[in-house]
Order: C-alpha cells, then structure tokens, then sequence
C-alpha cells in the first residue's frame, strides 16, 4: 500500500513549537497550496491543508520558518477523529517526513532591505516553545 503526500506552498502563520506530555517535540501548521485551476471569476482556488512535523523537523521549523515562507513538504496522509461535546471530529492531516525550505530567509530579507545579511547569521533565531497543549488539538 502507497500513502505519499508531496506537497508545495506558503506557511500561513509563524510556525510554534510544543510538546506532548512526554516531552517529544512538535509543529502543528497550515499550509495554503494553490490548485492547478482558476474559479470563474479568474481567481486563485487555494486550499489549506493541515500539517504536522515532528522532533528535528519541528525544531528547524520553529527556528528558521516564518509565516509566508515556502515550503516544500513530503509526508503521508493520516487520519483520526475525537469526540468533541458528544460529537465525532475527523481530522486528515499531513504527517511531515521532510520539510524542505524552498525560500531562504537571508534572501526574502535581502529583498526587502538593501543592507546585507550574511546567511549563517540571518537564518538563525530562537524557537517558539510552548507547553500549552490543547487536548482537542490532537488527533489522539
């Protein structure tokens, strides 16, 4: 059996990182993807898909991705549902195998300054880290 998800697109909000109870690491995000196609007046159809990246892959995103970022996301499709006020939620979400940042951060920043930013000290910031874990967020 063949679960593959490849997806390409912008980061909607500055990623944040937290942790399970058991300390293990992770981002939750969404992802907007242009569709292949135009609506009828012309414009863009996007769709908002829900991610999640684990451990390192969470790590790096907290320290090197910001809202509008594009990202390049290879992982599988899973779903789950929870029951929220006596009514079943069904989740699909994107597990993150790799997250691959397609747009350098030196360089988005270089086009909006004129001074320079050498890369190995433009790219780096300390993680958002939150322990506020909010039950009906996850999928378990």
């Amino acid at each position: 059996m063949i679960n593959k998800t490849v997806l390409v697109g912008r980061i909607t909000k500055d990623p944040e990182i937290k942790h399970t109870q058991s300390d293990i690491m992770f981002c939750r995000f969404t992802l907007a993807v242009n569709r292949t196609y135009k609506n009828r007046d012309g414009g863009q159809e996007v769709d908002f898909i829900s991610c999640i990246a684990w451990r390192k892959q969470a790590e790096n995103m907290g320290r090197f991705v910001d809202k509008g970022n594009l990202l390049g996301i290879d992982g599988r499709i899973e779903t789950g549902s929870y029951d929220k006020d006596g009514v079943k939620v069904y989740t699909t979400t994107i597990v993150c195998d790799s997250v691959i940042f397609l747009e350098p951060k030196a360089q988005k920043e270089q086009a909006q300054t004129t001074q320079f930013t050498p890369p190995e000290l433009g790219n780096k910031k300390e993680p958002r880290i939150g322990y506020d874990v909010n039950e009906d967020e996850m999928p378990f």
